[in-house]
């Protein structure tokens, strides 16, 4: 994948590292010349200076053939402005940002855009989410027995209830996040559009969940 990763301090450096390791061709924004140095000597990726909501800055970065982009700044507002302008303007597929306030990441996650709070910010979980499938899951349990699974509530599954997507000792509905609050559901509770559902499933059961949401196909 082409990913444009905006922001070389630590953590858009490892990012960075870790991205280009994985194979993929990776570009790094920075208003920052000195930033660079953060970078090792054998990283092969361009590193373009300038400001990252910057079209210009950007269409050298490659935005415009770019599979994903990271906006990993140390500021919220440059954040949601370059992950919007990704989005939005050119399209790109996969756009996460870092957001230290949690209810902007709560809204910039509601217009598409993934994100993580400085709380949960973390190289491994933004590779991750850079290979994000609408099947995410946001921790493993144990030695990697059972995750926790994050997932907007598929449209064919509006209006059904709880149950319909818990099997005993497999899968469980632990929580739903609604607007600005998370409620614990009962076995007949009513999934509303728009709601974020966070499932316990054991890891041999993923298939048997991809069923149960229409993602088998």
């Amino acid at each position: 994948m082409k990913i444009v990763i905006v922001g070389c301090g630590r953590i858009g450096a490892g990012l960075a590292h870790a991205l280009e390791k994985a194979g993929h061709d990776v570009s790094v924004v920075d208003s920052d010349p000195s930033a660079f140095s953060m970078l090792n000597a054998d990283f092969k990726g361009k590193r373009i200076e300038g400001i990252g909501f910057d079209r210009d800055v950007l269409t050298k970065a490659g935005i415009d053939r770019a599979d994903a982009l990271a906006a990993v700044t140390s500021s919220d507002e440059s954040n949601a402005v370059i992950a919007q302008l990704a989005r939005e303007a050119y399209r790109v597929p996969k756009v996460i940002a870092r957001m230290y306030d949690r209810r902007k990441a709560d809204i910039y996650r509601r217009l598409g855009v993934l994100t993580l709070s400085s709380t949960s910010w973390g190289i491994r979980r933004a590779v991750e989410l850079i290979n994000y499938s609408p099947l995410n899951a946001v921790a493993t349990l144990g030695s990697g027995e059972v995750n926790i699974v994050e997932i907007e509530v598929p449209a064919l599954l509006v209006g059904h209830q709880a149950k319909e997507l818990m099997i005993p000792g497999e899968i469980v509905l632990s929580a739903v996040q609604r607007g600005n609050k998370v409620i614990i559901p009962t076995m007949g509770s009513t999934l509303e559009k728009d709601d974020v559902l966070y499932l316990s499933v054991v890891i041999t059961s993923t298939g048997h969940l991809k069923r149960l949401l229409g993602m088998d196909n």
